[in-house]
Protein backbone atom coordinates (compact mmCIF):
# COMPACT_ATOMS: atom_id res chain seq x y z
CA UNK A 1 0.00 0.00 0.00
CA UNK A 2 1.36 3.34 -0.86
CA UNK A 3 1.66 6.10 1.75
CA UNK A 4 -1.16 8.15 -0.32
CA UNK A 5 -2.93 5.37 1.00
CA UNK A 6 -2.64 5.97 4.54
CA UNK A 7 -2.54 9.65 4.12
CA UNK A 8 -5.47 12.15 4.80
CA UNK A 9 -5.77 13.19 1.78
CA UNK A 10 -7.21 9.65 0.63
CA UNK A 11 -10.16 10.66 2.48
CA UNK A 12 -13.55 12.31 0.76
CA UNK A 13 -13.80 14.77 3.88
CA UNK A 14 -10.67 15.90 3.93
CA UNK A 15 -9.98 16.63 0.24
CA UNK A 16 -13.38 18.64 0.27
CA UNK A 17 -12.51 20.43 3.18
CA UNK A 18 -9.51 21.95 1.42
CA UNK A 19 -10.90 22.81 -1.64
CA UNK A 20 -13.42 24.70 0.24
CA UNK A 21 -11.42 26.84 2.58
CA UNK A 22 -8.18 26.69 0.39
CA UNK A 23 -7.94 31.05 0.28
CA UNK A 24 -8.04 30.74 4.07
CA UNK A 25 -5.75 28.00 4.20
CA UNK A 26 -2.98 29.07 2.27
CA UNK A 27 -0.86 32.54 2.82
CA UNK A 28 -1.39 34.75 0.15
CA UNK A 29 -2.79 32.23 -2.47
CA UNK A 30 -4.58 34.59 -4.80
CA UNK A 31 -1.01 36.41 -4.70
CA UNK A 32 0.98 33.26 -5.35
CA UNK A 33 -1.30 32.20 -8.11
CA UNK A 34 -0.84 35.35 -9.95
CA UNK A 35 3.39 34.79 -9.93
CA UNK A 36 2.67 31.60 -11.42
CA UNK A 37 0.51 33.28 -14.60
CA UNK A 38 2.92 35.91 -15.13
CA UNK A 39 5.91 33.42 -15.53
CA UNK A 40 3.75 31.54 -17.82
CA UNK A 41 3.15 34.42 -20.09
CA UNK A 42 6.69 35.87 -20.07
CA UNK A 43 8.60 32.52 -20.15
CA UNK A 44 6.72 30.31 -22.53
CA UNK A 45 3.67 32.41 -24.10
CA UNK A 46 6.08 34.98 -25.02
CA UNK A 47 8.83 33.04 -26.24
CA UNK A 48 7.77 29.59 -27.18
CA UNK A 49 6.14 29.81 -31.11
CA UNK A 50 4.75 26.35 -31.33
CA UNK A 51 1.47 25.71 -30.14
CA UNK A 52 -0.40 24.27 -27.92
CA UNK A 53 2.01 24.55 -24.98
CA UNK A 54 1.90 21.82 -22.95
CA UNK A 55 1.37 21.37 -18.70
CA UNK A 56 1.18 19.04 -16.52
CA UNK A 57 -0.57 19.76 -12.94
CA UNK A 58 0.74 17.72 -10.25
CA UNK A 59 -1.37 16.97 -6.95
CA UNK A 60 -3.97 19.11 -9.09
CA UNK A 61 -6.63 19.17 -6.47
CA UNK A 62 -9.50 20.87 -8.08
CA UNK A 63 -8.13 21.88 -10.90
CA UNK A 64 -7.29 25.68 -10.26
CA UNK A 65 -4.31 26.13 -11.11
CA UNK A 66 -5.00 24.65 -14.72
CA UNK A 67 -8.04 26.48 -14.94
CA UNK A 68 -6.01 29.94 -14.15
CA UNK A 69 -3.94 28.74 -16.95
CA UNK A 70 -6.77 28.33 -19.19
CA UNK A 71 -8.07 31.77 -18.76
CA UNK A 72 -5.00 33.53 -20.21
CA UNK A 73 -4.58 30.12 -23.04
CA UNK A 74 -7.66 28.36 -23.48
CA UNK A 75 -5.94 26.46 -26.35
CA UNK A 76 -3.14 24.99 -23.94
CA UNK A 77 -3.13 21.05 -23.41
CA UNK A 78 -3.17 20.40 -19.69
CA UNK A 79 -2.67 16.54 -17.91
CA UNK A 80 -3.58 17.04 -14.35
CA UNK A 81 -2.08 13.85 -11.77
CA UNK A 82 -3.92 13.10 -8.81
CA UNK A 83 -4.00 10.34 -6.28
CA UNK A 84 -7.11 11.36 -4.69
CA UNK A 85 -10.49 10.36 -6.55
CA UNK A 86 -12.49 13.26 -4.80
CA UNK A 87 -10.28 16.03 -6.00
CA UNK A 88 -9.85 14.56 -9.43
CA UNK A 89 -13.96 14.46 -9.75
CA UNK A 90 -13.66 17.95 -8.78
CA UNK A 91 -11.41 19.05 -11.06
CA UNK A 92 -13.23 17.31 -13.81
CA UNK A 93 -16.42 19.36 -12.62
CA UNK A 94 -14.08 22.85 -12.70
CA UNK A 95 -12.61 22.22 -16.12
CA UNK A 96 -15.41 20.34 -17.89
CA UNK A 97 -15.34 23.54 -20.56
CA UNK A 98 -12.18 22.28 -21.98
CA UNK A 99 -12.02 18.80 -23.67
CA UNK A 100 -8.30 18.41 -24.03
CA UNK A 101 -8.00 18.31 -20.72
CA UNK A 102 -6.40 14.55 -19.07
CA UNK A 103 -6.81 13.28 -16.16
CA UNK A 104 -4.72 10.33 -14.03
CA UNK A 105 -5.46 9.15 -10.77
CA UNK A 106 -1.71 7.94 -9.72
CA UNK A 107 0.02 8.78 -6.67
CA UNK A 108 3.54 10.60 -6.87
CA UNK A 109 5.33 7.65 -6.20
CA UNK A 110 3.75 5.32 -8.73
CA UNK A 111 3.97 8.33 -11.17
CA UNK A 112 7.89 8.72 -11.71
CA UNK A 113 7.56 4.17 -11.99
CA UNK A 114 5.31 5.04 -15.11
CA UNK A 115 5.69 4.78 -18.67
CA UNK A 116 4.34 8.60 -19.00
CA UNK A 117 5.89 9.50 -22.44
CA UNK A 118 4.97 13.03 -22.72
CA UNK A 119 6.84 15.97 -22.29
CA UNK A 120 5.83 19.30 -21.30
CA UNK A 121 6.57 23.01 -21.80
CA UNK A 122 5.05 23.80 -17.91
CA UNK A 123 4.82 21.14 -15.00
CA UNK A 124 3.51 23.02 -12.30
CA UNK A 125 2.45 21.86 -8.60
CA UNK A 126 0.89 23.64 -5.54
CA UNK A 127 0.87 22.15 -1.82
CA UNK A 128 1.53 18.92 -2.78
CA UNK A 129 5.47 17.69 -2.97
CA UNK A 130 5.94 18.50 0.71
CA UNK A 131 4.39 15.28 1.67
CA UNK A 132 7.50 13.77 0.42
CA UNK A 133 10.65 12.91 1.70
CA UNK A 134 13.23 14.21 0.67
CA UNK A 135 14.58 11.40 -1.61
CA UNK A 136 10.82 10.98 -2.95
CA UNK A 137 11.32 14.67 -3.88
CA UNK A 138 14.34 13.98 -5.91
CA UNK A 139 13.13 11.01 -7.42
CA UNK A 140 10.00 13.54 -8.83
CA UNK A 141 12.04 16.44 -9.53
CA UNK A 142 14.71 13.87 -11.90
CA UNK A 143 11.29 12.79 -13.49
CA UNK A 144 10.00 15.98 -14.22
CA UNK A 145 13.40 17.49 -15.98
CA UNK A 146 13.19 14.09 -17.91
CA UNK A 147 9.22 15.49 -18.98
CA UNK A 148 10.28 18.93 -19.63
CA UNK A 149 10.66 20.32 -23.20
CA UNK A 150 13.45 22.91 -24.36
CA UNK A 151 13.05 25.83 -22.44
CA UNK A 152 10.64 24.67 -20.14
CA UNK A 153 10.10 25.27 -16.50
CA UNK A 154 9.14 23.28 -13.23
CA UNK A 155 7.15 25.63 -10.88
CA UNK A 156 6.60 24.77 -7.45
CA UNK A 157 4.21 26.29 -4.99
CA UNK A 158 4.83 24.20 -1.54
CA UNK A 159 5.67 25.12 1.48
CA UNK A 160 9.20 24.86 2.89
CA UNK A 161 10.92 24.19 5.78
CA UNK A 162 13.15 27.02 7.64
CA UNK A 163 16.72 26.33 8.34
CA UNK A 164 16.14 27.54 12.43
CA UNK A 165 13.87 26.52 14.81
CA UNK A 166 14.03 29.92 15.48
CA UNK A 167 12.95 31.26 11.95
CA UNK A 168 10.56 28.06 11.69
CA UNK A 169 8.36 29.59 14.42
CA UNK A 170 8.28 33.05 13.57
CA UNK A 171 7.05 32.15 9.92
CA UNK A 172 4.16 29.94 11.95
CA UNK A 173 3.78 33.53 13.69
CA UNK A 174 3.18 35.30 10.11
CA UNK A 175 0.86 32.67 9.18
CA UNK A 176 -1.49 33.36 11.91
CA UNK A 177 -1.10 37.19 12.09
CA UNK A 178 -2.16 36.64 8.36
CA UNK A 179 -5.10 34.64 9.46
CA UNK A 180 -5.93 37.25 11.81
CA UNK A 181 -6.38 39.57 9.70
CA UNK A 182 -9.41 37.66 7.90
CA UNK A 183 -12.86 37.35 8.49
CA UNK A 184 -13.96 34.17 10.98
CA UNK A 185 -10.30 34.48 11.38
CA UNK A 186 -11.46 32.13 14.46
CA UNK A 187 -12.18 29.69 12.50
CA UNK A 188 -8.99 28.89 10.71
CA UNK A 189 -6.65 29.96 13.61
CA UNK A 190 -5.65 26.66 14.47
CA UNK A 191 -4.15 25.79 10.68
CA UNK A 192 -0.88 26.56 11.30
CA UNK A 193 -0.26 24.27 14.47
CA UNK A 194 -2.40 21.14 12.69
CA UNK A 195 0.07 21.96 9.63
CA UNK A 196 3.41 20.91 11.75
CA UNK A 197 1.78 18.36 13.78
CA UNK A 198 0.38 16.21 10.99
CA UNK A 199 2.65 13.22 9.76
CA UNK A 200 1.59 13.59 6.58
CA UNK A 201 4.12 16.62 6.07
CA UNK A 202 7.41 16.51 5.45
CA UNK A 203 9.02 19.76 4.26
CA UNK A 204 12.40 20.51 3.46
CA UNK A 205 14.69 23.49 3.62
CA UNK A 206 14.28 25.39 0.52
CA UNK A 207 18.22 25.35 0.16
CA UNK A 208 18.36 21.79 -0.32
CA UNK A 209 15.51 21.57 -2.40
CA UNK A 210 17.07 24.17 -4.49
CA UNK A 211 20.10 22.50 -4.64
CA UNK A 212 18.33 19.75 -5.33
CA UNK A 213 17.24 20.68 -8.64
CA UNK A 214 20.40 22.00 -9.64
CA UNK A 215 22.25 18.79 -9.42
CA UNK A 216 19.58 17.05 -11.62
CA UNK A 217 20.55 19.96 -14.62
CA UNK A 218 17.66 22.37 -14.30
CA UNK A 219 19.02 26.15 -14.42
CA UNK A 220 18.08 29.68 -13.56
CA UNK A 221 17.07 28.17 -10.48
CA UNK A 222 15.62 29.89 -8.12
CA UNK A 223 12.73 31.22 -5.17
CA UNK A 224 10.58 33.31 -7.07
CA UNK A 225 8.67 34.55 -4.00
CA UNK A 226 8.54 33.68 -0.61
CA UNK A 227 6.25 34.13 2.47
CA UNK A 228 7.29 32.90 5.82
CA UNK A 229 6.61 28.93 5.38
CA UNK A 230 5.07 29.25 1.83
CA UNK A 231 7.12 29.65 -1.30
CA UNK A 232 7.65 29.33 -4.87
CA UNK A 233 10.48 28.21 -6.23
CA UNK A 234 11.90 26.26 -9.81
CA UNK A 235 13.67 26.00 -13.05
CA UNK A 236 14.46 25.88 -16.57
CA UNK A 237 15.55 23.10 -18.94
CA UNK A 238 17.74 24.74 -21.50
CA UNK A 239 18.98 21.62 -23.42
Amino acid sequence: MSEFENSEWKKEQSAQEFIENADFYILERRRLIKIMKSLYKYFLMDKIKERPLKTLDLGCGDGILTYELLGMDENLRGTLIDGSAEMLKNAKERLKSYPQIEYIQETFQELVRSDLNNKFNLVVSSLAIHHLSMDQKESLFRFIYNHIEKKGFFLNIDTIKAPSNDLEEWYLMLWKEWINEKEDKEKFMYIPNQYRNNPDNHPDTLKSQLNSLESIGFKNVDCYYKYGVFAIYGGTKIN
